[in-house]
């Protein structure tokens, strides 16, 4: 009996191992039904996120169009008015600003000889009711000496060419004499004296050039 009890039993034991694996084998598949499931469900949240992030075009009507031109079209005419109205107002201070820096460089340039013009009215009235020549003359002197200060003042600087040599850029020739005693091509006579401003020529010197010694035909013309 003991034999056939354990034949009996075996079979049992064995359907119940059975039984246990088939209870396992389906876990297995739905825990993998639930990963794959989740998977999903995460890619699908990802693509929708990265879909949202893009700027996709949107397909907009004829009249969302028009309206949306236009409005860039009014944006773009009152930046143009205002850029207009700044331009000129611009215009206007860069005008100013030249009138004023004008102004005030003739202002500058005209300080110093205020006094020179008082003391030749000075002058003049003196000559008028004296007859003292001294007085008159050193009045002269210091009206001179007050239109160089003046001439100091403003950085002007005399020209002064007799005895040069002749320089076209600084001197203007009006006539050529002959001479003994000034090499030619030298300023023999200035009938009036130049002037610089720095480096800058305002009044060339009009002066007579030297040709040399007078030629035999021009003595015997003489």
């Amino acid at each position: 009996m003991t034999n056939n009890h354990s034949k009996h039993k075996n079979p049992d034991s064995q359907n119940g191992d059975w039984d246990v694996a088939d209870s396992k084998d389906e876990t297995g598949s739905t825990e993998a039904a639930a990963e794959e499931k989740k998977e999903t469900s995460s890619h699908e949240a990802a693509v929708e996120a990265v879909e949202a992030n893009l700027d996709l075009p949107v397909e907009v009507s004829p009249q969302q169009r028009i309206a949306s031109l236009e409005e860039e079209l009014a944006g773009a005419h009152d930046r143009y008015l205002r850029l207009q109205a700044e331009y000129q107002n611009y215009r206007k201070r860069v005008s100013k600003d030249i009138s004023t820096a004008r102004f005030l460089a003739l202002a500058e340039s005209a300080m110093p000889f205020l006094q020179v013009s008082d003391y030749l009215n000075m002058a003049m009235t003196a000559s008028e009711t004296s007859d003292n020549l001294d007085a008159i003359r050193q009045g002269l002197k210091m009206i001179m000496g007050e239109f160089q200060k003046a001439m100091n003042e403003l950085g002007i600087e005399k020209v002064n060419a007799v005895g040069e040599q002749f320089n076209p850029e600084l001197h203007d020739a009006l006539a050529h004499e002959a001479s003994n005693d000034i090499p030619e091509g030298k300023v023999s006579k200035q009938w009036s004296c130049g002037y610089k401003l720095g480096e800058r020529l305002l009044r060339p010197a009009k002066v007579v050039v030297s040709s040399g010694p007078a030629k035999a035909e021009d003595k015997q013309e003489g």
